[in-house]
């Protein structure tokens, strides 16, 4: 089979992570007789340094024709003056909007062998297993009016928290729907008793829950939330929640596995090409020292494969490849190895 997949580099670690995905997938492509015709753009820190623009109109609409897009990390110290024009940020957020990716899956499984990485003790850590559906176009980060000005002689701001019922809907849906083939289970986390756009999405998540009688549905205020992400982490399935706590709570879970490096991420909407990146930063401080860990961007290719190209047997080739390297002890320094970011590459294509 023929596809088109879209890279975004970034900023950063992201070249060498994306570059290192790219070697997996041209191991995938000769092994199972596929054709992935890769185009490379610019986008985030680097896009603005030389368009003057995070996001072009033409790198987008690159991304909209490809059949998925992999990206590796936006930002960092270079562009962060909070009074620019743009930052890498604003393309991020301009991408996931012009691609209509609403969903944004998060899997957080705790590998046996690197329970003693995480900060928190082996006991807590044992058969954490979840999916995070963070909701991605709606919230703070797109709301309206959202603007800075001066007021009566005082500096104002104004972020707006909205939802329509709509977006609220399709990701609760989607998150069910996910629950079916897992252990059945729904948290939906909001923060109802104080936000009117909370209130709406309870309802909402509630009507629900009324329908898919065979899933088990808990509503959780965020605070509780993030409470439990540490002390009970073992007791979620699904997760579900609004754009800005799930932000701050992904970020969170990520300790869980004892290393953002090892996290990928899905981006989805109802049509067009998905989204797929580890959850980590651009991480600059080790940018250009080969020693990053590629296993988030190896495992967001997988996700890549199974929901936009629908290939499964690839997808879960990846995913156990990496699983055996991890037992065997081959790994990067954050998680205790010494493998450079290459290196540990290799060992996970010698599985494949």
């Amino acid at each position: 089979m023929d596809f088109k997949i879209t890279l975004l580099p970034g900023d950063g670690i992201g070249p060498e992570v994306v570059g290192e995905a790219v070697r997996v997938l041209e191991v995938i492509a000769a092994k199972y007789k596929h054709a992935f015709n890769f185009q490379e753009r610019l986008m985030g820190g680097c896009s603005i340094d030389k368009y003057g623009s995070s996001l072009t109109d033409e790198t987008l609409a690159d991304c909209k024709s490809a059949d998925a897009v992999l990206l590796g990390a936006v930002g960092g110290p270079k562009w962060d003056d909070p009074a620019a024009k743009d930052r890498p940020e604003r393309g991020l957020l301009a991408l996931r909007k012009g691609l209509g990716v609403f969903a944004n899956l998060r899997p957080v499984k705790v590998h046996p062998a690197l329970i003693d990485s995480s900060p928190l003790k082996p006991e807590k850590l044992k058969g954490v297993d979840i999916i995070v559906m963070r909701e991605l176009t709606g919230g703070l980060y797109f709301g309206q009016p959202k603007l800075r000005e001066m007021r009566d002689g005082r500096e104002y701001a104004v972020d707006t928290l909205e939802y329509y019922d709509y977006e609220v809907k399709r990701i609760v849906e989607l998150a069910f729907n996910l629950a079916k083939g897992r252990r059945k289970k729904v948290t939906s986390v909001d923060k109802a008793n104080v936000l009117e756009a909370s209130r709406l999405w309870r309802q909402i998540t509630t009507k629900i829950g009324k329908e898919n009688t065979d899933i088990e549905l808990e509503h959780m205020l965020v605070d509780t939330a993030s409470m439990k992400l540490i002390t009970a982490p073992a007791s979620f399935d699904v997760v579900v929640t609004e754009n800005m706590f799930g932000d701050i709570l992904t970020d969170e879970a990520s300790v869980l596995a004892g290393s953002m490096g090892m996290l990928p991420s899905a981006s989805l909407g109802e049509s067009g090409p998905g989204l797929y990146e580890p959850i980590h930063g651009s991480a600059p401080d080790i940018a250009g020292k080969g020693i990053a860990n590629p296993a988030g961007t190896i495992l967001s290719s997988a996700m890549l494969l199974r929901y936009s190209l629908k290939l499964e047997g690839e997808a879960a080739a990846i995913e156990k490849a990496v699983d055996e390297v991890i037992t065997a002890g081959v790994r990067t320094a954050d998680i205790g190895g010494k493998l450079t970011t290459r290196q540990m590459t290799d060992e996970i294509i010698k599985k494949l």
